[in-house]
């Protein structure tokens, strides 16, 4: 596996473990507990089965990590945005089915620490957990190299990058939603969001898409084809 030391922070290395886990599926969060908790330096202190209730969670008990499915209710990418917010020292790993190269991203400048897929838990898991606890990222070689042919792909061909493969769900809701026309008001009516938060998530797609002015996210969104489309 591939570590590499974030910028911030590292928890203590001699400490246990307290581990939160986040997943709509309760039989996978069983089979994670059971897993984690015959090790002699974990334990899971809270469970939960969507983003609202992960966040509120960690907020709680303050966890060393979050193990955090991408596809829960709430979405994944939202609930890492969250808890990077509360600014803790808590570290988010994604534990996902995905592997293509739009989620890798995404899930980075989300905040998450680490990205490990469902179908090598049993080999990576354990591992992946230790190391974002050391304040470290973790990302298996497949993940890696998908990550860095995408970003070398992109350098060389100049092309811009998709709107669907940068900004988290709720984050093209609300591009949509202002290069149709709505106010934050009326998209937080929309949404069920408070205008500020609208704003919050217009701000954090236009930073990702290195836009500055609201006619340039019209112009992006337009030439995406986000437009005229009825998915998000």
């Amino acid at each position: 596996m591939i570590a590499f030391t974030a910028a911030s922070g590292t928890s203590s290395e001699t400490g246990m473990i307290s581990v939160v886990l986040a997943d709509d599926h309760a039989i996978v969060r069983a089979g994670l507990r059971a897993l984690l908790e015959s090790q002699p330096d974990m334990r899971v202190v809270a469970e939960a089965g969507d983003g609202p209730s992960a966040v509120e969670v960690t907020r709680r008990h303050v966890p060393t990590v979050v193990i955090a499915d991408l596809s829960m209710p709430g979405g994944g990418l939202e609930t890492i945005a969250e808890i990077t917010k509360l600014g803790l020292s808590t570290r988010v790993l994604v534990l996902t089915v995905h592997a293509e190269e739009r989620y890798l991203l995404p899930v980075l400048e989300a905040g998450g620490s680490g990205y490990v897929r469902k179908s090598s838990a049993h080999t990576d898991l354990l591992d992946a957990i230790r190391t974002v606890s050391r304040g470290e990222v973790f990302l298996d070689p497949a993940a890696t190299k998908t990550l860095l042919r995408g970003y070398l792909g992109r350098v060389h061909s100049g092309d811009e990058t998709d709107l669907r493969e940068v900004l988290s769900e709720r984050e093209r809701e609300v591009v949509k939603l202002t290069a149709e026309g709505h106010t934050a008001q009326q998209s937080g009516d929309i949404l069920c969001l408070s205008p500020k938060t609208v704003e919050t998530y217009r701000h954090r797609a236009m930073q990702k898409l290195g836009l500055t002015t609201r006619a340039q996210l019209v112009r992006y969104a337009l030439r995406s084809g986000l437009l005229g489309t009825d998915d998000s």
